[in-house]
């Protein structure tokens, strides 16, 4: 049995409930940190994604581990030399969440699978997460988080670049790409600095220093620069539906992270429309490589 297979034996972690009222504020805050004119009164829907900004975890300073993230937790798995990446989501949607709304989250392991990849054997973990306004369920989120051991200072292999050192894509690849976008595609653009990243980080109480302390991030992780939250690449896709279907409701939203952005690269997103109320969507740093791709079901 290999060494994560044995970390995780037996690891099952029992499901968490928390509940709490839906603010307006941190959604406001949000759409401030991204110059958006965004106002929410009593009664309006949440965007969607932005119920990623309620009913957070909020550990004390002296259960957090070196990386920032605590160092036990309910679906933290116990993997020696810990390190998490943020792997993708399946959302859908059943009825809107509203600002006003008291909100239960009930979340529960739905999956813990050990496989090994290029860069080592990892450890997939799924968390299943319903909520529900009394017995109403509103939504159901299934989060992937990847999980892999590595000592202190090991370089990670990233292939999204750094400010320092670009992606580089070839020639004919990058032919056109201060043309905008093709016909019928609707682009959101947002250019990230490390203000930006604490800002998110802020707003979703997420202490992962790789977003704010580039010492760490570089000596510790390996990484090439501040690392954009995955999160915030696909809150950025979700603005696609809000700007070309206003009036829309998104019934399932689907997303999966492949390359880190980094801070100080703009980021584009672009969303078509495919099937009629299918949307599909991608982002990357200006000139490299999709960092998440994903699709998204507008209701009829």
């Amino acid at each position: 049995m290999s060494l994560l297979s044995k970390a995780v034996e037996g690891w099952d972690p029992a499901p968490v409930s928390v509940t709490g009222v839906v603010d307006p504020w941190p959604g406001e805050a949000f759409a401030r940190a991204l110059d958006l004119p965004t106002r929410l009164a009593p009664g309006d829907p949440l965007p969607p994604m932005w119920h990623w900004f309620h009913l957070l975890d909020h550990p004390s300073r002296s259960d957090l581990g070196e990386d920032g993230h605590p160092a036990e937790g309910a679906f933290l798995p116990p993997v020696p030399d810990r390190r998490r990446m943020f792997a993708g989501a399946r959302v859908r949607w059943h009825a809107p969440i509203r600002i006003g709304d008291e909100v239960t989250r009930d979340s529960s392991l739905e999956r813990v699978e050990v496989k090994r990849g290029r860069s080592g054997e990892m450890v997939f973990v799924t968390v299943r997460s319903r909520f529900r306004r009394g017995d109403e369920v509103l939504l159901v989120e299934d989060q992937d988080v990847v999980y892999r051991s590595q000592p202190s200072g090991d370089r990670r292999p990233t292939r999204g670049g750094s400010p320092e050192r670009p992606a580089t894509l070839p020639e004919e690849a990058l032919a056109g790409t201060d043309a905008g976008p093709p016909p019928g595609t609707t682009r959101v653009v947002l250019d990230t600095d490390p203000t930006l990243l604490f800002r998110v980080s802020a707003l979703t109480y997420n202490t992962h220093r790789i977003h704010y302390d580039l010492p760490y991030c570089t000596d510790v992780e390996g990484y090439p620069g501040l690392v954009v939250h995955g999160p915030l690449l696909a809150l950025l896709l979700m603005e696609i539906p809000r700007t070309a279907y206003p009036d829309r409701m998104v019934e399932s939203f689907a997303f999966r992270l492949h390359t880190p952005v980094f801070s100080g690269q703009r980021v584009i997103a672009d969303g078509h429309a495919v099937d009629g109320d299918e949307l599909v969507l991608s982002a990357s740093a200006e000139g490299g490589p999709t960092s998440i791709s994903a699709s998204a079901v507008l209701a009829p």
